[in-house]
This record gives C-alpha cells, sequence and structure tokens, in this order.
C-alpha cells in the first residue's frame, strides 16, 4: 500500500510517502518553517512525490498529524488529507503527534514502555503512556506540570517529549517538538481499514476569543 502522509501540526511541514508492502520510505521532505503551512504545504507533497516518482493517483491512504500541537496548522492539515482522501476515492486516517513519537521512539529503542510528554506552555503538558508494543495506556491528557510528575513517578519507562525535561525537573523544555513525518506513515499503515475521518485534536480551547466593546450600531433604514 502507497501511503502519502502529512504533518503540519508544529514547525514542520512534511510529507512522506511510504510503501508498506516493501516497508520503504519512497519520498520524503520536511521544511521546518514554524508558521505559513498553508503556502508551502502543496509544494511540499510535489517535491515528496518526485522523490518517489509517483503521482497522487499512486497513493492509496492518506495520512495526517491530528494534534495536539498549532491550532491552525492542525486545520490545515487535516483540511488538505481529507480534500485528497475524497477526490482520489482513498481512505484518510488520523495519527496523533503523541502516538507518532511514541513510534518512532519504539522503532529505535524497543522493549520498554514510553511516556510522551509535550510542553503545552503555561505550565502544562500534553501527555499520554504507550506500552512496549505501541498500544496506548491511558488517553491523552492535558495535565498542570505538577499532575504530570505524579503521573509519570512511578511508571516503568521512558519520559520523552520536549516536556519531559519540566517533568525531571528542568527550568525549560528541549525546545519545539518535530514529529518525523514517516513515522505518521509507519502509524498509519498498520491501522485497519474502516477508521473515522481524521478530525483535530484539541486539547485546549482556542487563544482567540471574540471581541466585545467594538460593536458597531446598527443603523436603521431610511
Amino acid at each position: 500500500m502507497i501511503v502519502l502522509a502529512l504533518d503540519t501540526s508544529g514547525v514542520d511541514c512534511s510529507a512522506c510517502v511510504y510503501d508498506s508492502t516493501f516497508d520503504r520510505v519512497l519520498g520524503e521532505v520536511c521544511e521546518t518553517i514554524g508558521k505559513g503551512h498553508a503556502e508551502r504545504l502543496m509544494a511540499v507533497i510535489d517535491g515528496a512525490l518526485e522523490q518517489a516518482q509517483l503521482s497522487l493517483q499512486n497513493v492509496e491512504r492518506i495520512a495526517v498529524t491530528i494534534g495536539p500541537g498549532s491550532f491552525t496548522g492542525i486545520r490545515v492539515g487535516v483540511a488538505a488529507a481529507r480534500g485528497f482522501a475524497l477526490s482520489l476515492g482513498v481512505e484518510a486516517v488520523g495519527v496523533t503527534t503523541l502516538e507518532t513519537l511514541a513510534l518512532h521512539h519504539l522503532l529505535a529503542n524497543p522493549g520498554r514502555p514510553v511516556a510522551v510528554a509535550l510542553d503545552a506552555k503555561r505550565g502544562e503538558a500534553y501527555l499520554q503512556t504507550f506500552g512496549a508494543d505501541g498500544s496506548p495506556l491511558r488517553d491523552a491528557a492535558l495535565l498542570s506540570l505538577d499532575d504530570a510528575r505524579t503521573a509519570t513517578s512511578c511508571f516503568d519507562g521512558v519520559v520523552i517529549g520536549s516536556a519531559a525535561p519540566l517533568l525531571a525537573g528542568s527550568e525549560a523544555g528541549s525546545g519545539p517538538d518535530h514529529f518525523p513525518v514517516a513515522s505518521v506513515a509507519f502509524a498509519a499503515a498498520r491501522k485497519p481499514a474502516g477508521q473515522p475521518k481524521p478530525s483535530p485534536l484539541y486539547l485546549r480551547g482556542p487563544d482567540a476569543r471574540p471581541q466585545t466593546g467594538f460593536a458597531l450600531a446598527r443603523q436603521g433604514v431610511a
């Protein structure tokens, strides 16, 4: 199966073409841009397809990171994935950023459970634990750093992610998380058919708030 995987949930804009039959990455492009994913995503996808020497018509499944992460970036990726899936008549599959990092770690370091902790700022962390086989042990949650420390204090595994230093007592996290898009493809290829359509995983409400006090008075019609 040919999988096209997308990641726009963080500072990277990435695409990967993966052949699950032969377990091979055929093409991969990753640009660390911070913002502006909507403007760069199509070019990044074209670059990955060009490396793979394939066209969109060869793609049999779309994969996309669904968060937690950047509100705007997640919307860009999910909308693109669902649009491609609809136009190509293939399935789109959502993969969380926490699942992506867990799988990436376990592929290189098998044998022990892993807790993924992402720095959510404001004294909070996104946290989820996974077994040694990659299966989730608990649902993803947004926790205070104190609660996250408590949750991982007796965890018999490895803690990874940008919030790991914070949970270990450091005053700063390790910087922006990067979600390897090849691992997004691996994760999506392992999922059985019939997955729900991808939708954003937002564990925190949006920062934007409706403005008040600036409404114009409605004028009467003569």
